[in-house]
């Protein structure tokens, strides 16, 4: 299977990486100049560097695009779909189109948007953490702060700079 992430730098999309790379399949990671090293240590087998061109005219075509950012819609990731391919993001994309495109799916030919919500249970909990001892996931974390920073933690979170989670240290309370 052959994975593009979106937004492989980010939170969501650092975890993508992984996660789909662990799951077998080829993944190509869309991210900018100076962190196309980064995206290779976390297990991309290719990184596409959006500062440098458009991604979307990719010539390589994969099962599934994963947009982790929110940003791109369906309509302009569409191209980049294999025949039965899934566009999926993580958040609703311009307009909320991609939130209401996946009511569509049958106007929209054998290329499908999905919109899904995870579920997390004990059973994933224990992937995760097996992967984790395995050394096969490891969260990317930024920045801790404590607690009370939590208001220039958001600020930083904001900013667009961050590359992965911004942590929230809590002191265990005496």
């Amino acid at each position: 299977m052959d994975v593009l992430v979106y937004g492989a730098t980010g939170a969501i999309g650092s975890a993508a990486v992984q996660l789909v790379k662990s799951m077998g399949a080829t993944v190509t990671a869309v991210c900018a100049t100076a962190h196309l090293e980064l995206v290779e240590g976390l297990g991309a087998d290719r990184a596409v560097d959006y500062t440098a061109g458009d991604f979307t005219r990719d010539d390589q075509r994969y099962d599934v695009v994963f947009d982790a950012h929110g940003t791109p819609s369906y309509f302009r990731c569409r191209r980049l779909l294999k025949p039965g391919g899934r566009f999926t993001s993580a958040g609703p994309g311009p307009h909320y189109v991609n939130a209401v495109l996946p009511l569509l799916g049958p106007l929209l030919g054998d290329k499908r948007v999905v919109f899904s919500i995870p579920g997390i249970d004990r059973a994933m909990v224990e992937h995760l953490a097996t992967l984790m001892e395995e050394g096969r996931f490891t969260p990317l974390v930024d920045r801790t702060y404590p607690l009370e920073d939590i208001v220039a933690a958001y600020r930083y979170a904001e900013s667009g700079e961050k590359l992965g989670n911004v942590v929230i240290s809590v002191a265990p309370s005496s």
